[in-house]
């Protein structure tokens, strides 16, 4: 048993470095720019319009400033990997509706991780201010550009050099040295280290070796996301749970409702049409996965947010993954009979 809070704090930094830039990983620079209008717009609509919904909804049950951030920030993380799975089950991959929500997940875990940073970054100085909260903006803003334009022309091409010479150990110690480099960087700047891996791992998607990159760095991430997980779960007081179990259980029916309202919205806005909007918005209704975690790691890390957040969150996200594959599977059914009972009507009135 470890009964040091220090050794598990240290564990669950790495699993989060080592996860987050996995997840870059899969987001190269190329693939961010094929993403669409509309998914952009949706992933805006929902990302925002979840957080202060959440937000409100926190506050309104007694919970404090930054408790209630962090929570509404938690919340309004989508599941890509169930809503990806589930989807793949019905076989539904190529429609419209699941290339809109893959699309708006991208969008919204990059929105996530950058108010992640800038939460942290203004829970770290304790104020409230505007102009805390502008500088920590800026300054998160300054280094998610800096690094992208800078190191965009730069680590790929090291990558590659690194690659030619056929040493696989060397090359997957360059890869995560990266990861580490710019987790340290954002970490002074105040920044979440979880921003500064995320990062380093767009930037190796866009070497030439990424695929080679991606597998040889699937057992590291493999490793220390069990290690991630295991020292969070650790790290929370489930004896908390008769206190926060109504406001959890409130907070995902807000998140749900929530997700699903702003999405709908949004996609009937830019005119798609209604079956798509109800799949895309069934779709991207489910929160929680490691992001959440991450995101209430995060707050307690800086000490913004009290002892409760962390197993809050972890309890949510619980619940929440094992109702998501059920919320997508039956919603999209239902959406699918609408779809047939409305060409029905159509074909009889003609």
């Amino acid at each position: 048993m470890i009964h040091n809070d220090e050794v598990l704090n240290l564990f669950a930094e790495l699993g989060v470095i080592l996860l987050l830039f996995t997840v870059g990983m899969e987001f190269p620079i190329q693939k961010l720019k094929k993403i669409g209008k509309k998914a952009t717009i949706i992933a805006v609509s929902e990302a925002f319009g979840t957080l202060i919904v959440g937000f409100s909804t926190a506050q309104a049950l007694g919970l404090g400033f930054y408790d209630s951030l962090f929570l509404a920030l938690a919340i309004s993380v989508t599941s890509t990997v169930i809503v990806m799975r589930v989807l793949g089950e019905l076989h539904m991959m190529k429609d419209e509706s699941a290339q809109l929500i893959l699309g708006t997940a991208i969008i919204e875990d990059i929105i996530v991780i950058s108010l992640l940073a800038i939460f942290q970054s203004s829970g770290t100085s304790g104020n409230i201010s505007i102009n805390e909260i502008m500088i920590s903006i800026g300054i998160t803003i300054a280094f998610i550009v800096g690094v992208l334009a800078i190191g965009s022309k730069t680590i790929p091409r090291l990558i590659d050099v690194i690659a030619r010479t056929n040493h696989h150990d060397v090359l997957i110690v360059a890869a995560v040295g990266v990861a580490f480099a710019l987790a340290f960087v954002s970490s002074q700047l105040g920044i979440s280290v979880a921003a500064g891996a995320f990062f380093a791992g767009v930037l190796i998607a866009e070497s030439k070796s990424h695929s080679v990159t991606s597998v040889l760095a699937t057992p590291v991430k493999d490793i220390f996301a069990a290690m991630f997980f295991v020292s969070v779960g650790a790290l929370m007081d489930f004896k908390l749970m008769p206190v926060f179990i109504v406001p959890a259980i409130v907070l995902i029916a807000v998140s749900i409702s929530a997700k699903f309202i702003t999405v709908f919205l949004s996609s009937r806005a830019q005119r798609i049409d209604k079956i798509t909007s109800v799949r895309t918005a069934v779709g991207l209704s489910s929160s929680g996965g490691e992001l959440a975690l991450v995101v209430a790691k995060g707050g307690s890390d800086t000490g913004a947010t009290s002892s409760i957040v962390l197993p809050m969150v972890g309890t949510m996200t619980i619940i929440t993954t094992f109702l998501s594959p059920y919320v997508i599977k039956y919603g999209w059914k239902i959406a699918q009979r609408f779809k047939e009972k409305s060409k029905k009507q159509r074909q009889q009135q003609q």
